[in-house]
């Protein structure tokens, strides 16, 4: 049941981070994957010997709409269809909620929350058999974390898109959840000034003993992605070594 054999997938921002671990654990399934890119084009070119048949790299800012009918016209092209979505790709300002302006508001929300209702939309067209859609969301969307103001409130979006989605997904057989993942030393942590206090007071918080790392958030993702978790549809699913249930 975890074999993905002749199933496609989409991972948004794939080259790197939680993105990346998806994206080799599906393919280690053996799952066709499209990854996902704005920048780092040598970071999605090593994705190419990474995994265990070539990736099909799609450049794209998945906040900008002619990026996203790109991807999806490249998709259908090179595809005919999707079965996984993974809305993964994420960025932010972190400033005081007494510092951020309106045009803060629209990239991380764009980004972080409208992103995955758009590419939804051009998925599940492809999705004629039934799907699985993911968002990647944060502790933050319920928590508050000094300077995570917008990020945290994109996030708490997406999980609320995620809801209504599978909502009306359902039906379809198409399974739409989030993963919040606890704190991960990614590259987008290097954007926290107190990264270091962040990442120590963390893992003595985690009743695991260690931080949550990406792949731990990709085997839930394959587990999402499986027919095992057919009954799952519009949960938030936490992974973070129990980091949220203490005091």
């Amino acid at each position: 049941m975890m074999n993905f054999k002749g199933k496609k997938a989409l991972i948004t921002g794939g080259s790197r981070g939680i993105g990346r671990a998806i994206a080799e654990a599906l393919s280690e399934a053996g799952c066709d994957v499209a990854i996902n890119y704005l920048r780092n084009k040598k970071a999605a070119e090593e994705m190419k010997s990474l995994l265990k048949k070539p990736p099909l790299l799609l450049k794209g800012n998945v906040s900008d709409e002619e990026d996203i009918q790109k991807m999806f016209e490249t998709l259908e092209k090179e595809w005919g269809g999707l079965d996984i979505l993974v809305s993964n790709a994420a960025s932010g300002v972190l400033k005081s909620p007494l510092e951020v302006t309106l045009h803060h508001w629209h990239w991380t929300v764009d980004i972080n929350s409208w992103a995955l209702l758009r590419l939804t939309q051009k998925a599940v067209p492809l999705m004629k058999n039934g799907g699985k859609i993911i968002g990647i969301s944060s502790l933050g969307s319920v928590r508050a974390i000094p300077n995570y103001t917008l990020v945290g409130a994109s996030k708490a979006a997406m999980e609320s898109i995620v809801r209504h989605l599978a909502l009306e997904l359902a039906p379809r057989k198409i399974n739409v959840n989030a993963l919040s993942a606890g704190v991960v030393d990614t590259e987008a942590l290097k954007h926290f000034s107190n990264r270091e206090q962040l990442l120590e007071n963390s893992q003595k918080k985690t009743p695991a003993g260690r931080l949550v790392e990406p792949k731990d958030v990709a085997k839930v993702a394959l587990f999402l992605c499986s027919d095992l978790a057919e009954m799952i549809h519009g949960q938030t699913i936490v992974v973070d070594g129990g980091y949220s249930i203490v005091a």
